[in-house]
């Protein structure tokens, strides 16, 4: 197969339909993510299917050790994956394959039924599914670059990013009124049973459905990548062969540029922030600032629209000015409402500074995406999105150790608040020295014409 330059690939399919239709992807993955992982299945297999087992192990402490070993896998496979994927001009097919793999996973949750002896079906279907989910996020976040152009790659990154947010409102609204709101044997509009767990197994169905109709766009949309000089020998290294050509590439990097390890490095640690402030927020909403509990799906939605709205708007400025200023002005910004939760009290104080605070959460998630491809080599961008998801994966502990120091050392569950936002500001701190890249050149590829070792 021949070989092209790698900088044609910036760029390949800019057009309108393609970015929307990688968006969708974004769109359907929330299927998983919101319905499976954060607010339905999860809570299922918790509550009710593991409710009755024996043991002096409870179901949440088995359900967090089945994702923290998916975790492992995602974060020991995740660089190497990304770079055959990129080596071997299969992005899109292995897009696909995962893709696939996972809504399989869902689906398959239809025959968890509501008893303790299902529960290990159900952990290894979700532990699977996370890890299909999470490495299918690599070729879908390399994809960024041939679907925009450097002038135009906050805005896209942001746009998917809103698309991630709406789409998983609107598929958990769906879920709820049709299937789960109300009480008795019966729940919601549609009128399902609740008898063996009827009504949540069919919702594990309809996020399946929902994943894959709107995962199928990208796929017919967006060209494959074409084969290029970008990393010699990637593509024939063999499994254990592709950590020796990764650490080669490292070295290069680290040689011809170093702010992609402190960006790295810097970006773990305040995304690990960022997903604790979704994580902790109902927590916080209703132990400390008397939130009803009826009112929490109501915050999360108005923060999930908000999110989606400050990052739609951010990628104009992420565009004209660089990805970092919205960074450290989004980081800046949380903090400071962080502390401004510190002191205030009541349901209504929540609503304007913990609405405040998520505005900023969507510009910094998307921010982050755009900085890293923009600082890839073209070519290489599964490569560098493996080790981004594999370094957020290696700092994953801090925001929940350090919200859970504050609330005992002061025993006090407000004073979470200060661990959440000191991992904020150490993340701020860690990216002020890396210098932003420039938002209109593409970067070049270290030992691109090199041949292999």
């Amino acid at each position: 197969m021949s070989e092209v330059d790698a900088r044609a690939t910036v760029g390949q399919a800019a057009g309108r339909g393609h970015v929307v239709a990688w968006g969708f992807w974004d769109w359907g993955s929330s299927a998983f993510n919101a319905v499976i992982l954060t607010f339905v299945f999860s809570v299922y297999l918790t509550d009710k299917v593991g409710d009755d087992l024996p043991g002096g192990i409870s179901p949440s402490a088995w359900l967090g050790w089945a994702l923290g070993i998916a975790g492992l896998v995602v974060a020991v496979t995740a660089p190497v994956s990304g770079q055959w994927f990129d080596a071997s001009a299969k992005r899109k097919r292995s897009l696909a394959v995962l893709t696939g793999l996972c809504i399989g996973s869902m689906t398959l949750m239809f025959f968890v039924h509501d008893d303790y002896h299902y529960l290990w079906l159900g952990l290894v279907l979700l532990g699977f599914g996370s890890a299909f989910f999470e490495l299918a996020g690599v070729p879908y976040n390399a994809m960024l670059r041939q679907v925009s152009t450097p002038a135009t790659v906050g805005r896209v990154s942001g746009f998917g990013w809103a698309m991630g947010y709406f789409g998983g409102i609107f598929l958990l609204l769906i879920c709820y009124f049709g299937f789960i709101s109300g009480s008795g044997d019966s729940r919601g509009l549609l009128g399902i049973p609740t008898d063996d767990g009827l009504n949540i197994r069919l919702v594990a169905i309809v996020a399946a459905v929902w994943f894959a109709a709107f995962a199928l766009p990208v796929l017919f949309a967006v060209p494959e990548l074409p084969r290029t000089d970008a990393d010699p020998g990637a593509a024939n290294a063999g499994f254990f062969g592709s950590y020796r050509v990764l650490v080669r590439d490292l070295r290069e990097l680290w040689a011809a540029d170093r702010r992609t390890a402190g960006f790295l490095i810097a970006s773990a640690i305040f995304r690990d922030g960022l997903a604790g402030v979704f994580t902790f927020g109902a927590v916080l909403a209703v132990r400390v600032y008397d939130i009803a509990d009826s009112d929490v799906l109501l915050f999360g939605i108005a923060a999930n629209v908000v999110a989606a709205l400050g990052a739609i708007v951010a990628g104009r400025f992420d565009d004209r000015g660089g990805p970092k200023i919205v960074i450290v002005v989004s980081l800046a910004s949380m903090i400071i409402c962080g502390l401004a939760l510190l002191v205030v009290s009541g349901p209504l104080m929540f609503w304007i500074f913990g609405l405040l605070l998520t505005v900023f959460v969507g510009p910094a998630q998307s921010s982050a995406r755009s900085f890293l491809a923009r600082l890839a080599p073209p070519g290489r961008e599964g490569q560098l999105f493996g080790l981004y998801t594999t370094t957020g994966r290696a700092v994953s502990f801090l925001a929940p150790t350090f919200f859970g120091l504050f609330v005992w050392f002061f025993d006090n569950d407000r004073a979470g608040i200060i661990g959440l936002t000191l991992v904020l500001a150490l993340g701020l701190i860690a990216l002020l020295p890396v210098r932003s890249p420039d938002p209109t050149a593409i970067a070049a590829s270290p030992g691109a014409n090199e041949q292999p070792n």
